[in-house]
């Protein structure tokens, strides 16, 4: 299973989710479900442009259990 750090770093650096939408070139809506518990699909240039906005890398975003 691969769960999502997206809320929890998001959380420590204190961005909300229209900020790190817009610094990402995101929707809102897909920031909310890319940092939902469970990833199920999500591309890598998302990931990427995510991980960018968050000045983190791509695999800081989720992690395998």
């Amino acid at each position: 299973m691969v769960t999502s750090n997206i809320r929890h770093i998001m959380e420590r650096k204190g961005i909300g989710i229209r900020a790190l939408a817009e610094r990402a070139g995101l929707s809102d809506k897909t920031i909310l479900r890319a940092r939902s518990c469970h990833i199920v699909e999500c591309r890598i240039y998302t990931l990427q442009a995510i991980a960018q906005a968050l000045n983190c890398r791509v695999k800081d975003l989720f992690e395998e259990q």
